[in-house]
This record gives structure tokens, C-alpha cells and sequence, in this order.
């Protein structure tokens, strides 16, 4: 049975929008685009390549799809862009239609809770989900997350989107954390 893990980057105040960059996401007029970046090093990379070599399929949003179509593929020399490009990607959306753009892209179906129940089912390694915060918050009030990998960086934002919720409650367990020299904490928590 596959698990559903979200692996996502957040400041201490729980914002989870446009952490690669300044365009990437400025919905609500959001300018702090790109928070994430001046904490990456060694540690941090090492261990979204150990969370990339357990990864069976990704899950994403249509806007992060959108927005990882756009750049991963025209990456030369970087250890994910085979990755992403060769990885099986699940996609959630009302809008777009196949065939998807991305190699080894596949749209759900209208309704997605029952579709990735459905992809739990299926033996196998874990679908990842990477940035999609509304998809993210669906599954969970479907209960439908077994594992949120959070990079918790050292840093208050005060506005953005939230990867939680004001009304969503979840009791999580702590199964690891990792600190990388610039003061992120990965923090795998199980559901």
C-alpha cells in the first residue's frame, strides 16, 4: 500500500507560499517570494534527494504542476530534473485537460479524494505531494495524508498562504527531524 506524503516548506508561521521564488506565487499581493532559497545548503538538498529516491509518483495541484512544467524541464545539470521529468505525476484540477504537457502526466478524475484513496491502495512506493496547499488541505479533511514532511524555517512572514487550516485539527507524531546548518528544521510527522 502506497502513502501519501506532503513535503513542503513553511516559515515558523506556518506559510507555505512561493518558497522558490519571487514569481512563483503572488496571489493576495503576497512580495515575499522566494523566503526559502537563502536557507538551502548541503543538509537540506541531501535530504529532499534521500525523500526523491523513495518517491513512486508525485501528486500535485494544477498550479504547482503549471509551475514546475514551466521550469524543471529546461533544467540542465541538476540532479532533479530527471527525477521530476521521469517520475509518474498525478494531477488535481477542474481546468486542464489531456493529454497534460509534462511527460508522464496524468489527470485525475473529477472526484480526487476517491481517486488518490484509490492510489493508496496500489502497492508500491510513496506518492509525493510537493507544494499544491489546497489540494493538501483537501486530502487531510479526507484523512487521506499518512505522512507531512515540514522544512520549518527560521523565519516570520506574518501573511501568505497557510499549509494548515484555521478550522482543520490533526494530532501528528513526530517520527524524525534533521537540522541543517542554516537553522531548517525537517520535521517528518506521521499521522
Amino acid at each position: 500500500m502506497a502513502r501519501i506524503v506532503v513535503t513542503n516548506n513553511l516559515t515558523l508561521d506556518g506559510v507555505m507560499q512561493a518558497p522558490g521564488g519571487v514569481d512563483e506565487d503572488s496571489r493576495d499581493g503576497f512580495a515575499h517570494g522566494g523566503w526559502a532559497a537563502p536557507y538551502n545548503d548541503s543538509v537540506k538538498w541531501g535530504e529532499m534527494a534521500k525523500g526523491m529516491a523513495e518517491t513512486g509518483a508525485l501528486l500535485l495541484g494544477r498550479r504547482t504542476y503549471e509551475h514546475f512544467y514551466s521550469y524543471w524541464p529546461h533544467q540542465a545539470d541538476n540532479p532533479f530534473t530527471d527525477a521530476l521529468n521521469n517520475t509518474q505525476k498525478y494531477v488535481a484540477s477542474t481546468t486542464l485537460r489531456e493529454p497534460l504537457p509534462w511527460m508522464n502526466s496524468t489527470l485525475l478524475g473529477s472526484d480526487v479524494p476517491k481517486a488518490v484513496a484509490e492510489l493508496k491502495e496500489q502497492p508500491g512506493r510513496d506518492v509525493v505531494i510537493l507544494g499544491s496547499g489546497e489540494l493538501v488541505r483537501a486530502l487531510a479533511r479526507e484523512h487521506l495524508i499518512d505522512v507531512y514532511v515540514l522544512l520549518i524555517h527560521p523565519l516570520v512572514l506574518g501573511s501568505g498562504r497557510r499549509l494548515f487550516d484555521d478550522d482543520g485539527y490533526a494530532t501528528l507524531h513526530l517520527a524524525g527531524s534533521v537540522t541543517t546548518g542554516t537553522g531548517v528544521i525537517i520535521a517528518t510527522y506521521q499521522t
